[in-house]
């Protein structure tokens, strides 16, 4: 069982950065595959970025490549969304999801994900 609290969430301008912070606890966090995902009103939940145990493979959706970074820190129990130039269209529910397999393009599945936190909302005006 792993239980994920997401943080860091909030309103900016365009432009703008922010950066959100997952925080799990629960078994060993070291041995999760880590992800973002994020919900717009209206919308489905989509794959934003993920990582794998060791931090040193990632992946990103198209729409935030170059702009959003993912990183964790296994001492800290925790994986970080870094988000800069925020664009309105940015604007959703980021939620932090965990499992134990090995991330790849399946991984932008919702269902391949066993844990979700609560979401935390960003807000990016123009």
């Amino acid at each position: 069982q792993v239980r994920l609290a997401e943080s860091g969430g909030g309103s900016v301008q365009a432009g703008g950065s922010l950066r959100l912070s997952c925080d799990a606890s629960g078994r060993t966090f070291s041995a999760y595959t880590m992800g973002w995902f994020r919900q717009a009103p209206g919308k489905e939940r989509e794959f934003v970025a993920g990582i794998n145990w060791t931090g040193f493979t990632t992946e990103y959706a198209d729409s935030v490549k170059g702009r959003f970074t993912i990183s964790r820190d296994n001492a800290k129990n925790t994986v970080y969304l870094q988000m800069n130039s925020l664009k309105p269209e940015d604007t959703a529910a980021y939620y932090c999801a965990a499992d134990t397999g090995l991330l790849g393009r399946s991984s932008w599945s919702l269902a391949w994900w066993t844990y979700w936190g609560q979401g935390t909302q960003v807000t990016v005006s123009s």
